[in-house]
């Protein structure tokens, strides 16, 4: 992996017989990953003389690693027919990796499972080494700003922000002072607010920065509730080329939450998408409890994404709120609307730019108010919506149709239990690069031609 992109070269022969869509169990899951690493060329070859095959490729090769049945007999010398043919006919260094054990005759059932199961690990556990960080990396704001100088880009900060009079302030203060006043490093603060009743927006526009009401953006195409919805129209009333996003609720504040998800972006332009993550003491009243990833992460996001997106297993925090991306990638994503913003990102970056566009900070902590149990299995419900959805559009198969949004929440009051009902649908957003009026305002003179660009781009 200590090579550069593209020496080496992994040879998949299949037999003539069997055509180019077989896939046999054992090298199924390498065939998944090896196309994601940059510094392994993947080809297969339709043949059924795998010796000639070998030869032409070994023949622009500076060495040649060969799998090879294991022994049959205890004192079998030969390795193979076409090891020791490649032997008497290759010029090269030959290396041959045998298995220690016989292959089963079928795979079926458990074998069947099994086989091929280590072969993400290797693309997680590379992904996971080069592109996770830590802030302290970052903390030179300086050269943040040489950099962002470097590479001619402009950078927003959204806040999004429901009832968080508590905290917005310090939040607003110390990121402005820290990155915009004393350095430069960001071109705007907005808070995108959802209409909060108490005195949010108030205690932001004293400060000075602009504030937005989600629901009063975009109007035309109807003012839904949710977070996520605030994201998506956050794209078009900010101007930078990279969009940092972090929540208004942070009791500890630092600049570190902004700085270090940036750090990625700056530092190497290959990223587009950086999530940040933490330890996640909880705050009840004046105790704070210490904790790792959130409860909804572990029991439900992580294991659906180790499900259905292995790929993306090696991501610590997915439902993190800080996070940020290019704009050009950003405006090619779908939006929920609600609590499935986070998840469905995630995976939409994946599908369309692979696990290495991704990256990751350790932003080491974040103090924050605890949830109520009613509102966690509320957000669950919606990230398993958004899940479905994404294996629909994976698979091209009617899912969620047939799924009840119906959800009934469990009261108890007055010594007695009651039914709850919510209707809880997750909605989407398509990506922004498709309306009218952010085209207009950030391609004007593309107009409805890039529309069709993109749309194609996303197949």
């Amino acid at each position: 992996m200590a090579l550069p992109a593209h020496e080496t070269t992994a040879l998949n022969i299949v037999s003539d017989k069997l055509g180019p869509s077989y896939d046999t169990e054992p090298f199924r899951g390498l065939a998944r990953i090896l196309p994601s690493l940059s510094e392994v060329d993947f080809k297969r070859e339709i043949s059924d003389e795998p010796l000639q095959v070998i030869t032409t490729y070994a023949q622009n090769s500076d060495a040649l690693i060969i799998g090879a049945p294991p022994f049959i007999e205890e004192n079998q010398l030969s390795l193979g027919a076409i090891a020791d043919a490649l032997f008497q006919q290759c010029r090269r260094p030959i290396a041959v990796v045998k298995s220690k054990r016989r292959a089963p005759t079928a795979y079926t059932g458990v074998e069947g499972e099994r086989s091929g199961i280590g072969a993400i690990s290797i693309l997680v556990d590379k992904w996971f080494a080069d592109n996770t960080f830590h802030a302290n990396e970052f903390d030179n704001i300086k050269m943040l700003i040489e950099k962002k100088k470097e590479q001619n880009v402009t950078i927003s900060l959204a806040l999004p922000a429901l009832n968080e009079e508590e905290t917005v302030g310090k939040v607003i203060k110390t990121i402005k002072t820290a990155l915009l006043e004393k350095y430069p490093l960001l071109d705007e603060i907005v808070l995108i607010d959802s209409n909060s009743t108490d005195r949010t927006r108030e205690i932001a526009q004293e400060i000075g920065i602009p504030v937005y009401i989600h629901q009063q953006i975009l109007p035309q195409y109807e003012a839904r509730s949710g977070k996520g919805e605030a994201l998506w129209k956050s794209l078009l009333v900010t101007r930078g080329d990279i969009l940092i996003w972090i929540d208004s609720d942070i009791v500890n504040i630092h600049p570190r939450f902004v700085y270090g998800v940036l750090g990625p972006l700056l530092m190497n332009e290959r990223i587009q998408f950086v999530k940040g993550f933490y330890q996640r003491p909880l705050k009840t009243g004046r105790r704070v409890q210490s904790t790792g990833g959130g409860r909804v992460t572990e029991l439900t996001a992580r294991p659906l994404i180790n499900l259905f997106y292995p790929e993306l297993s090696g991501i610590i925090q997915p439902l993190s709120g800080e996070y940020g991306g290019r704009r050009k990638a950003l405006e090619q994503l779908t939006f929920y609307s609600g609590y499935g913003v986070e998840t469905g990102m995630l995976i939409d970056v994946f599908e369309k730019f692979g696990i290495r566009a991704i990256a990751q900070v350790d932003l080491l902590e974040r103090i924050h108010h605890n949830q109520p149990l009613q509102a966690l299995s509320k957000m669950s419900f919606l990230i398993m919506q958004t899940v479905l959805r994404k294996l629909e559009n994976r698979f091209g198969r009617a899912i969620l149709e047939e799924v009840n949004k119906t959800m009934k929440i469990i009261q108890y009051q007055n010594g007695a239990y009651y039914l709850d009902v919510q209707e809880l649908p997750e909605y989407e957003r398509p990506p922004m690069i498709t309306v009218k009026e952010y085209l207009d305002k950030f391609y004007p003179e593309f107009g409805e031609e890039i529309v069709t660009v993109r749309k194609e781009e996303s197949v």
